[in-house]
């Protein structure tokens, strides 16, 4: 697959443009949002300025304790808010995601993965978010995005949205994604109130990313498909990542059970809380 011009190991949204010019959801995810917060000062607590009395108060945290920690989507969402909008298509509420749908008909190739995600919601004390919508979203096994890489911009697969049943839980099944230059192997998902709030990514009560343990993915890179990944994890680890590194992914590393010839189980709590801010740009 061609590769995308790269920066610090992040693909280019602007492969053309400077790389000062790759927007600001390109310059916060280089940095990390939470490590962008400690650059500026604002630590947990955020400076509210009032709209039209210029007066300044300190709002409340955007992360509540044992929230699942607000992420950026990244240059590759597909949610409307940087380029295509897969949200808006039929079909989009599915729960294998390995085909495109609606017209192109692409199939991501790469070992079995079901990924479950049980959500939460802490403001009405962590009882199951039943009816939460879940989009997730992925690279396929050669580090390529639907709607954004070159060689597979017509395509969408590897993207859904599944509905959380009375537990809370959301079921996908998938393929295991690739590590690609500077980044430590993840899925990306944002978690909406219900199904009609999809259509509009500024619905989103959390946006956050799954990291995936370091054995499971030396197991599934020695697969055919995978073999630029060997050489791309080998560059990076969990604690060094610019969105995991400052906890090391303490509440986003998913269980994982299962092998590589019978496919893998990726499963994390997800807890959400209605009550506070999302921060993630």
């Amino acid at each position: 697959m061609a590769r995308r011009p790269t920066y610090e190991g992040r693909p280019l949204p602007r492969p053309a443009d400077d790389v000062e010019d790759q927007g600001l959801g390109f310059d916060l995810g280089t940095l990390g949002r939470r490590r962008m917060l400690r650059v500026l000062g604002l630590g947990a607590v955020a400076v509210g300025v009032a709209a039209c009395g210029g007066t300044t108060s300190a709002a409340a945290p955007t992360t509540a304790p044992g929230e699942i920690p607000d992420e950026t989507a990244g240059p590759f969402p597909g949610d409307g808010s940087n380029g295509a909008n897969v949200l808006t298509q039929s079909g989009i509420v599915r729960s294998d995601i390995r085909s495109s749908f609606g017209g192109p008909t692409g199939v991501a190739e790469g070992v079995p993965m079901t990924l479950e995600l049980t959500v939460a919601d802490l403001a009405r004390g962590g009882v199951p978010f039943a009816g939460a919508a879940v989009y997730v979203w992925h690279c396929d096994r050669a580090g390529g995005y639907s709607l954004y890489s070159e060689d597979i911009a017509a395509e969408n697969y590897l993207r859904g949205v599944q509905i959380a049943d009375a537990s809370g839980l959301v079921r996908f099944t998938s393929i295991v994604p690739a590590c690609y230059a500077g980044r430590w192997p993840h899925v990306h998902f944002e978690v909406y109130p219900d199904a009609a709030g999809i259509v509009d990514a500024a619905n989103a009560v959390a946006t956050s990313q799954v990291a995936l343990p370091e054995d499971t993915c030396r197991q599934v890179y020695g697969q055919p498909g995978y073999e630029q990944s060997v050489a791309d994890l080998a560059d990076v680890t969990l604690a060094g990542d610019n969105v995991f590194g400052d906890d090391s992914g303490a509440s986003q590393l998913a269980a994982v059970s299962g092998d590589v010839t019978r496919g893998y189980t990726v499963a994390l709590p997800v807890r959400v809380n209605t009550r506070t801010a999302p921060s993630s740009p």
